[in-house]
């Protein structure tokens, strides 16, 4: 709720950022729920900012498909469909395809080497069941194949497509009896890399991303 929202203060960043970070791990986190109304004067007055920053914030989180602007009931915080996890991850397995194609062709035998050791934090990060920290883990680890693929116009598709993304991937990674299975399947890249084989590679990432959509879809149903 948001009368139980503090302000993640970091003098490092703008106030902007500061305030869109807060709201942002709200939603993640579930501290604000899907449909929760997001009102600048309310918002203003609990964190002690004015309504400038919150207003821009709300926009970031907008663009970021974590927020929506209802008629004439204001900002809110958007609700997960099935339709929006199919339209982003249709887009992300197309993605990884490419991405997996490029990387076999293009990849450096350090970058294995610091794939090896994404795979090695990812596992660390699992236990300590913070979802957050395991989520940002994960996320480095897949950036290690796109950065193989040697190809910045993919990366920056990527980049725009990754905050839709992560709402889904934090949802997935609640669940610790994900954890040897999201593990299992990173090592399967690892040796689908090593061995240049791209088929391989490419039913590696399908799967990675059903079992995703899968286990949304039922968290998606139960706040239904």
């Amino acid at each position: 709720m948001i009368d139980d929202l503090i302000l993640d203060m970091d003098e490092r960043l703008p106030l902007r950022d500061v305030v869109y970070n807060t709201l942002r791990n709200a939603i993640l986190r579930g501290e604000l729920l899907p449909g929760e109304r997001l009102m600048e004067m309310h918002l203003a007055n609990k964190l002690g900012v004015s309504r400038t920053p919150i207003r821009e914030a709300i926009k970031l989180l907008e663009d970021e498909g974590l927020a929506v602007t209802v008629p004439r009931k204001g900002a809110q915080v958007a609700k997960m469909t099935e339709k929006d996890l199919q339209d982003v991850l249709e887009i992300r397995n197309a993605l990884d395809e490419l991405a997996v194609s490029m990387a076999c062709a293009r990849k450096k035998p350090e970058q294995l080497q610091t794939l090896k050791e994404a795979l090695e934090s990812f596992e660390f990060a699992t236990k300590s069941k913070d979802p957050r920290k395991i989520a940002e883990e994960d996320e480095k680890f897949h950036n290690v194949i796109y950065e193989m693929a040697d190809n910045p116009k993919l990366t920056r598709v990527v980049v725009d497509l990754r905050e839709q993304m992560y709402r889904y991937r934090y949802e997935y990674v609640k669940d610790n009896e994900t954890y040897e299975k999201l593990i299992q399947e990173h090592k399967e890249m690892i040796a689908g890399l090593e061995n240049n084989d791209v088929e391989h590679l490419k039913e590696i990432m399908h799967t990675h991303l059903s079992n995703q959509v899968e286990a949304v879809r039922e968290v998606i149903k139960e706040q239904e």
